[in-house]
């Protein structure tokens, strides 16, 4: 009982946590004098990845690799099939050319580079240097790509800064934000990771399973509100590239730093089994998208339907 109600006040303090800073950081951008484009490309793609950030680099620390790495592969299933999923089953998802062309390669190809790299069965901190080299790579190309870009697909990325409301106004407000979501994400993290772990020995249940599906999606919840936020407001390009961009981040640029901070060991299930269904579901979503560049309802109920087997997996092979 302990451990449920530590797991679920983690995951509501991740949720809040997660839109405070998120909210302080695009308001923070915007009295800067950052362009709409910049801060929904690096701003709003990191903030609505802050919550695995911080539990996977707290689980780094902690010497638990099995939930910093589960967390970031079962995210990124989360994020196509449920997510994208669930967005589609309310509206059909159209998407840019752009955003297919460059962000649905990049994302195969990063979980292509990881697979590779987790080969040996350990990311060291070399191999991690070369997965935050490739997302510093992929800021750059996407950034000058959008700005050259005619419209409508150079402002994918300034519309998902848009769909970020209610934004604080002033220097105070913006500053009260961040803090304030900073420490909720800092607590969640460690309520989240003290009942997962918890849960997981109760139930008898590797911390590699718990990471791969009730951690995952718990962080995954920020990228949930703007995409099934955009999908309600027919903004479907903007919650296709949203989950595109937190996949991109999480894989390149998470996994990077907790493996910078500390080598993560790959566990045999992530290897055998995960780590595929994480590069298959991106390359179904591939596609599904070069099929008439949209994504219907049909298939958004086939990716739920995808991601519904893979739980059931999860909790009774595994």
């Amino acid at each position: 009982m302990l451990y449920g109600l530590s797991l679920l006040a983690g995951i509501v303090l991740l949720f809040g946590g997660g839109e405070a800073l998120i909210r302080g950081a695009v308001a923070g951008a915007k009295r800067m004098g950052v362009s709409p484009l910049l801060t929904g490309l690096v701003v709003v793609g990191f903030g609505t990845s802050a919550p695995e950030l911080v539990v996977s680099i707290d689980a780094a620390i902690r010497e638990q690799p099995d939930i910093a790495v589960g967390n970031i592969v079962g995210s990124n299933i989360g994020n196509i099939l449920l997510i994208l999923g669930l967005c589609a089953a309310i509206c059909p998802m159209t998407v840019q050319p752009l955003a297919l062309r460059r962000d649905g390669v990049v994302v195969v190809g990063a979980s292509v580079l990881f697979i590779v790299l987790a080969w040996s069965g350990e990311l060291a901190r070399w191999e991690a240097a070369l997965l935050l080299l490739a997302l510093a790579a992929y800021l750059v190309w996407a950034y000058h790509t959008e700005r050259q870009q005619p419209l409508p697909e150079g402002e994918m990325h300034a519309a998902e800064a848009e769909e970020v409301t209610a934004i604080p106004t002033s220097t105070v407000m913006i500053s009260v934000a961040l803090v304030v979501g900073l420490g909720m994400l800092i607590g969640g993290s460690q309520l989240l990771l003290y009942g997962a772990i918890g849960l997981a020995q109760a139930m008898g249940i590797s911390e590699a399973v718990i990471g791969l599906t009730i951690v995952a999606v718990g962080t995954s919840l920020p990228e949930m509100a703007v995409s099934v936020i955009a999908a309600l407001r027919r903004h479907a390009d903007v919650a296709v590239g949203n989950i595109l961009g937190s996949n991109i981040f999480n894989v390149l640029g998470i996994l990077g730093i907790s493996a910078c901070l500390q080598p993560l060991p790959i566990v045999e299930r992530v290897s055998q089994f995960d780590q595929w269904v994480m590069l298959g579901s991106a390359a179904l979503l591939l596609l599904f998208l070069y099929t008439g560049m949209r994504l219907s309802r049909w298939e958004g109920a086939a990716l739920l339907g995808g991601y519904a087997a893979y739980i059931a997996l999860s909790f009774t092979i595994f």
